[in-house]
């Protein structure tokens, strides 16, 4: 077997990779006999490959780096420890017409992400079968001014309180009292005083949006091994949510940060959870009530994260905040977009999925 050079490069990422593949950096959540697994399946890496054998699935994983015996899991029919979603981060492999008919049968959701965090497919395992009271009740409410707006009110109210508890992950200091307090004040007028229109109500989430994730900025993150691979100075605080380019508007999307890149991924997840929801349960995710409709956009399903973005965030928080990073766990690509290695972009999906992680 080939050996690694011991402070090379390949060996570094070897041993990141290592590092978040192992359970020590995620919580470990135990099921009660016969309860079903909760978490998601993530998989990464090169060579991914599902099949059916014997009536079971067969799941290997990717390989990341070298040395690695990429993990084999076994699903029987019926048994409890199948997940109810089985989540493909970029990489390569292979999925065969059996291995989706299994999945539809035991009722487990296929999900790919892009190595942008971007939702690229999400199979339900129940299809999609729209009910027509409850795609007509969203075509009613998003028709209707008052009930559009108090159905958009409700939801921002509960992502102002989420996002307050959310900021007890960071330090405590004077500007995140300060913020949790605002958002407090904000969250009181929104019940007392509720806006005239959609367009107020959205002035209002973005003050809060932007209060937010200001108390979040200048908080330092932990690194390692900066000395040999040297990291952007602005990488060891958490900056703006925004991704800021030369003589472009910042956007979110294509982070140039690294936390903003775990929650870009943290996102995609989550987005795919609601959509399959929203598809599973009849409602049309393209008829959006609070969001605009446009051809291929999951409108509905947006509407349904905004009260459970500051959950995800929290997670991530939590999950940086208590690591060491390093700089083998992102690649910056020529457009300056940062990359997260699989096993991180894998350690990531899963914290925030964890069950209690969005409670």
């Amino acid at each position: 077997m080939q050996l690694l050079e011991t402070g090379s490069d390949a060996h570094q990422w070897a041993v990141r990779s290592e590092f978040w593949r192992s359970e020590g950096c995620r919580p470990v959540t135990r099921r009660r006999l016969r309860e079903r697994r909760l978490e998601p399946l993530v998989l990464c890496g090169h060579g991914v490959c599902l099949r059916v054998d014997g009536g079971a699935l067969v799941v290997r994983n990717g390989r990341t780096h070298h040395p690695q015996i990429p993990d084999t899991y076994r699903f029987f029919k019926g048994d409890p420890a199948t997940p109810q979603r089985i989540v493909l981060l970029d990489g390569s492999g292979s999925v065969s017409f059996d291995v989706l008919d299994w999945l539809g049968e035991q009722g487990v959701a296929l999900i790919r992400l892009g190595w942008r965090g971007e939702v690229r497919t999400a199979l339900g395992a129940s299809g999609y079968a729209a009910d027509p009271a409850k795609v007509r009740w969203q075509t009613e409410t998003r028709a209707d001014p008052v009930r559009r707006l108090a159905f958009a009110c409700d939801l921002i109210g509960r992502k102002i309180d989420a996002a307050i508890q959310s900021l007890s992950v960071l330090p405590a200091c004077g500007k995140v009292d300060l913020v949790s307090q605002k958002l407090r004040n904000t969250h009181s007028k929104l019940i007392a005083s509720p806006p005239a229109d959609l367009a107020a109500l959205r002035g209002i989430e973005g003050g809060a949006s932007a209060n937010y994730f200001a108390a979040w900025q200048g908080v330092s993150l932990k690194w390692s091994g900066t000395g040999k691979s040297p990291i952007p100075e602005a990488w060891r605080t958490i900056g703006p949510r925004a991704a800021v380019r030369v003589g472009k508007i910042p956007k979110n999307e294509r982070a140039t940060h690294p936390l903003n890149a775990l929650l870009n991924y943290a996102y995609a997840a989550l987005q795919s959870e609601l959509q399959i929801e929203a598809i599973s349960q009849g409602y049309d995710p393209t008829l959006g009530i609070m969001h605009h409709s446009y051809q291929g956009s999951e409108a509905y399903t947006f509407d349904l994260m905004e009260p459970r973005r500051p959950r995800v965030d929290r997670a991530v928080l939590g999950l940086v905040l208590s690591q060491t990073l390093s700089p083998m766990d992102f690649t910056t690509r020529t457009d300056g977009a940062v990359r997260l290695s699989p096993q991180l972009a894998r350690a990531v999906v899963a914290a925030s999925a964890t069950p209690g992680s969005s409670e």
